[in-house]
């Protein structure tokens, strides 16, 4: 008996252009597929019916049938993945291990112990880049650093990109070298994970449509419901190739392709600062004496600050798992700065209620806000939600769509004189920082 090359499905639920899949189908004729649903994560969500949960089951369901097509099959298991491996390798022969890379803390973690189990058992662990274009050290100034500032990491990220960064791995075509299954496992129900099915759809962009013209002209708008790409989802769990969204922003839009890099940007600085997953970028701004005030915070949360725009992108966050990206930086510079609540809550928020949540660019994004992450000018910068609403929702649609009682005497008064929150955060950063920019 032959023994098997196992291909471990993560971030990259794709049978097209999948680098690591066509690694191991270019190494071996007896390639066996596997999804682990991981508790250390799963228990982490408060909401059992999840819709991201949801999506990678749904997800799952098709490459398994795809798989049992090629007379095939992908297992899918529920456990610790290090007690996954030691089950499977208790019933087959194994020779090598493929997966793609993972950047976030934990995964680096997990795929360490994999990677030592597997090697004192004589296995190879093959690790490769799929779900960036560059990654780790591959961007780096010529003092041999990483970027800490987005505009020069930018430049060289695109005097760096050519035909071979965007080179496809043809890995459907290669399907024949699938390990042959006469019996498929059982597909695991949502169920058996302890999660139920969600009414969200995530429905994928058409990456032809008139949209791309458009996207640098109308992303800010929030009324626009074809503005922005909603690709995120879709890149956070790999169900389109990271090559294929970039070649396709590089012919049509420079400010969509702009909005790729800020990804790659803080996927970078999350692998060669990873105290940022709990710290702030600039370790000064720990010392912030945020107000921990709960009832502000509840009142954000359920979107009810008196302040409408930030209030319309709380409620379509908490309605639909998603909101415009213009709404996350004003309802996050709130929070920060007219609230002066710990960046670190809304954070936390965002992640437990994003259908696109991915640690770095969340992290990045709201430290960049807070002023303690990667910004060339950290803490002066607070945004006016009242002129954010006249520049990007002029007429009000987005905020009545989400907040109908505006305008009635049934919406509440603000939370706090913007001014006077104003006054108050630049005091506060400027009295913990000693009246130096860090």
């Amino acid at each position: 008996m032959s023994k098997l090359t196992i291909f471990w499905f993560r971030r990259d639920l794709r049978l097209k252009d999948n680098h690591a899949l066509f690694r191991a189908l270019s190494a071996s004729s007896h390639v066996q597929a596997i999804f682990i649903f991981d508790p250390h994560i799963l228990n982490s969500l408060k909401v059992k019916t999840d819709a991201r949960v949801h999506f990678i089951h749904e997800n799952l369901k098709k490459l398994k049938s795809d798989f049992v097509d090629q007379q095939s099959d992908l297992q899918v298991h529920f456990g610790d993945p290090l007690q996954v491996f030691k089950k499977i390798l208790g019933h087959h022969k194994v020779e090598a291990v493929y997966a793609n890379h993972d950047y976030e803390p934990y995964a680096r973690q997990r795929d360490e112990n994999i990677r030592q189990f597997l090697d004192r058992r004589g296995i190879s662990f093959h690790t490769f880049k799929d779900q960036v274009i560059f990654e780790k050290d591959e961007i780096v100034s010529k003092s041999d650093r990483p970027y800490t500032v987005y505009t020069p990491y930018k430049k060289a990220w695109l005097s760096k990109l050519n035909s071979e960064a965007l080179k496809e791995y043809p890995s459907q075509k290669k399907l024949k070298n699938l390990n042959l299954v006469r019996s498929p496992s059982r597909m695991l129900k949502l169920e058996d994970i302890g999660f139920s099915p969600s009414e969200r759809i995530f429905e994928i962009k058409n990456l032809k449509g008139s949209w791309l013209k458009s996207y640098g002209n109308q992303r800010d708008f929030l009324f626009l419901p074809d503005g922005t790409s909603r690709m995120g989802v879709h890149l956070r769990f790999g169900t389109v190739s990271v090559r294929t969204v970039v070649k396709t922003a590089v012919k049509a839009s420079d400010s969509w392709l702009s909005e790729l890099i800020w990804r790659e940007f803080f996927m970078q600085i999350l692998w060669n600062f990873p105290h940022v997953e709990k710290k702030s970028f600039r370790p000064a701004y720990d010392k912030i004496v945020w107000r921990k005030n709960k009832s502000d915070f509840k009142k954000w949360c359920d979107g009810n600050t008196g302040y409408p725009l930030v209030d319309a992108g709380l409620r379509e966050l908490n309605a639909t798992g998603h909101m415009h990206n213009r709404a996350r930086m004003v309802t996050a510079s709130f929070l920060c700065k007219h609230l002066l609540l710990p960046w670190s809550w809304g954070e936390k928020y965002f992640a437990e209620k994003l259908n696109d949540y991915e640690l770095a660019a969340n992290n990045g994004n709201w430290q960049w806000v807070a002023g303690c992450g990667c910004d060339a000018s950290p803490y002066f910068r607070i945004f006016n939600p009242e002129i954010q609403r006249k520049k990007f929702d002029p007429d009000c649609e987005y905020i009545r769509k989400w907040v109908p009682e505006y305008g009635t005497e049934k919406y509440p008064a603000p939370i706090v004189n913007h001014q006077f929150a104003i006054i108050r955060a630049l005091r506060t950063y400027n009295e913990t920082l000693k009246g130096k920019r860090t």
